[in-house]
């Protein structure tokens, strides 16, 4: 039997998340047959897990136009373009609805293990480029199988993949082994069993970004509460306290993200939270009441605590791309061409230029990595930037060159996602405005103007989500 032509081939893509189903819709507003392939149970699984934390993107941030196009002959209802979703209304009202239009387009409990060019193994370049991809895939229920695409865009995303507590990148001595008193997300503390874990608890909360934001913020909160007696944060920073840590606040133009940085800088002003500066863990131990201590790389060996919340970003997982000839920086794990517009060390989320299928390109012509994932490790990432992504990509795949190169974005500026690297160096934290960067762990406290406070407070339950 003759192979078919590579067009007559579907564009596979991984994952069933925000970029995932944009790409499929923008791939059928081009007259390309999509199959979106998704490990979990239902569209937009990963979202899922974190349904109890708001966006900072507003609704009219978070939905794609062409997704929208879609969307629209359903009946469907947009919401309000002003309101901040939860993680469950962004997967309820519309991720949800449009896996319903695309259909059997979009398969669930489809994990993909691998990919690769058929006949072809990473080191042979005969013939190569005119090779469809082929992908394998492992189903929930125990079979396998392999699939031909024309192309292949991977919008899996990092959910799947969290970084450690190690402050060298690597899992901190005893980390596995503490795996009981660890979580790598922002607990649900409206959750009763959850909730009963942190109550009157004393939480380790590790790392900078919006999500240690809004776990300091729920922990204060729950301090605050009737039953929340004795509840305590302890917040760890590998850097000092600076004049961009807590982000952009009142000058932030997604005055939910700005508010979200005034809530955290609250929580340490108002005592819920310890500010612990300048430490990189190295070990956890166990103390002899099965509580946690956190060692440093200096030796410093920190109170115990109950509990201890990781958020120190992600990671892509690219095992299952092993066979494919990628181009990723070495330091990011970001396309090569992209990694420097991105760079946390010099780019928070709204200083990224506009980017499409040139800067996602790859030696492997016809694979993309776009949404979350085409981030590397880099925490600036916002969803109206991968949906422009999927628009361009989308447009390359279709042979229209010219609308795939006319890349129109417009970001709001934010001082929030700031990374590690450079960002991390003393130096660079010293230099801030208002800077201090402190050895030993200390109580940090940090006035904050009345109005913001009250600010704060309203805006306390917006969440962060590097994805949205």
């Amino acid at each position: 039997m003759n192979a078919p032509a590579a067009t007559e081939l579907p564009v596979v893509v991984i994952g069933a998340g925000p970029a995932g189903l944009a790409a499929a819709a923008h791939l059928i507003d081009r007259g390309i047959e999509p199959l979106v392939l998704e490990a979990g149970p239902t569209a937009g699984a990963a979202v899922r897990e974190w349904a109890h934390v708001r966006l900072f993107s507003t609704w009219g941030e978070v939905i794609d136009p062409a997704a929208e196009k879609l969307l629209a002959p359903t009946g469907w209802t947009r919401p309000d373009p002003a309101a901040y979703p939860a993680g469950r209304d962004w997967v309820d009202l519309y991720l949800q609805p449009l896996a319903a239009v695309l259909g059997d387009r979009v398969r669930t409990g489809a994990r993909v293990t691998g990919v690769s060019r058929t006949g072809r193994d990473r080191i042979v370049d005969a013939d190569r480029e005119a090779r469809p991809f082929l992908v394998h895939i492992a189903h929930a229920g125990g079979g396998e199988e392999r699939l031909s695409a024309r192309a292949v865009i991977d919008a899996s995303g990092t959910w799947a993949t969290p970084s450690p507590a190690g402050g060298s990148g690597l899992p901190a001595l005893g980390e596995k082994a503490a795996a009981d008193r660890i979580t790598y997300r922002v607990p649900d503390l409206k959750d009763p069993a959850v909730r009963a874990r942190y109550t009157g608890r004393r939480t380790a909360v590790i790392g900078s970004g919006a999500s240690a934001f809004t776990a300091l913020a729920h922990l204060a909160d729950l301090a605050k509460s009737d039953d929340g007696a004795g509840t305590k944060g302890v917040w760890i920073l590998r850097r000092g306290i600076s004049g961009s840590t807590f982000g952009g606040g009142e000058a932030d133009q997604l005055p939910a993200r700005g508010a979200l940085g005034l809530a955290a800088k609250a929580a340490v002003d108002d005592g819920h939270a310890d500010a612990v500066t300048g430490f990189r863990t190295e070990a956890i131990e166990r103390a002899h009441d099965g509580r946690l201590i956190l060692v440093g790389e200096d030796d410093r060996r920190l109170d115990p605590v109950d509990e201890v919340i990781v958020l120190t970003g992600f990671r892509p997982d690219l095992s299952f791309l092993e066979e494919l000839r990628l181009g990723l920086d070495e330091r990011l794990q970001a396309p090569v061409a992209l990694a420097p517009l991105i760079d946390p060390n010099q780019h928070s989320c709204g200083t990224v230029p506009p980017h499409g299928r040139r800067e996602l390109s790859h030696p492997e012509q016809g694979v993309y990595l776009v949404g979350m994932k085409s981030y590397g490790r880099a925490p600036t990432f916002l969803a109206m930037t991968g949906y422009e992504q999927v628009r361009s990509v989308a447009a390359a795949i279709a042979g229209d060159l010219d609308a795939a190169d006319r890349v129109e974005l417009t970001l709001p500026e934010t001082g929030v996602c700031g990374g590690a690297g450079l960002f991390d160096a003393p130096d660079a934290a010293e230099g801030d405005s208002g800077g201090c960067c402190a050895p030993a762990p200390q109580l940090v406290q940090l006035g904050v103007p009345a109005a913001a406070e009250a600010a704060a407070a309203e805006e306390a339950q917006a969440g962060g989500c590097c994805g949205s």
